[in-house]
């Protein structure tokens, strides 16, 4: 995806936190040079260091594609939010002049891919899974569902590129910005106060990294 330098993410901690947050995203999977398209699968992950851990079921179509090529990408976007044209202009400046835009952050996770299909393996990754994603919940163990357990495979993606994007208008001044963060709260809407926390955070940032 296209980067501008304003918008790259501001070191590892902002992708990583945003990924996390996010816990969803579409696994893709390009497959050989035969298929004429990729096998993108919608799935919840969770992200242990530099590894995601997936677990998808066994008639999923993603499975011929991965071993057909390994190297697939976990692509991760959200905290949207369509800016008006107006809303890029102030002081006096015309309102029907402006640029509308849309913000937002995406994350894209490329690597390896193993299949793990050895049950011990596979139910080690379940609990780090449930560990993570429901930490207060007393559950019983997943081998109590062992009969579930041939339905389903485990994917291990090995991180080793990462592409990170934050768009919250990182090309315009303060006040410019500060304009939209103001017309974000107002209207409201389900994302809006998401990409609003993520211009006023960037901002603050840019502040304290100044001498």
């Amino acid at each position: 995806m296209l980067i501008h330098p304003w918008d790259a993410a501001l070191g590892e901690n902002e992708w990583r936190r945003f990924a996390i947050d996010q816990g969803f995203g579409h696994l893709v999977a390009s497959g050989g040079p035969e298929r004429r398209r990729p096998v993108v699968v919608p799935t919840q992950f969770v992200l242990d260091e530099d590894v995601a851990l997936i677990h998808l079921a066994r008639p999923n179509p993603i499975w011929a594609a991965i071993e057909e090529n390994s190297y697939v990408v976990l692509s991760i976007a959200g905290d949207w939010a369509y800016i008006p044209s107006s809303w890029k202009m102030i002081d006096g400046e015309d309102p029907a002049g402006g640029v509308p835009t849309t913000y937002y952050a995406a994350v894209q996770l490329a690597g390896e891919v193993e299949i793990i299909d050895d049950p011990d393996r596979k139910l080690a990754l379940l609990r780090h899974q449930l560990a993570a994603l429901q930490p207060d919940e007393h559950i019983h163990d997943p081998a109590t569902h062992h009969r579930l357990l041939p339905g389903i495979r485990g994917v291990r993606l090995s991180i080793s590129d990462v592409q990170a994007k934050f768009k919250y208008g990182g090309n315009a001044d303060r006040a410019h910005r500060l304009a939209v963060a103001q017309r974000l709260e107002r209207r409201g809407r389900l994302s809006d106060d998401a990409a609003r926390q993520h211009l006023l955070r960037r901002l603050q940032t840019e502040s304290a990294e100044k001498p």
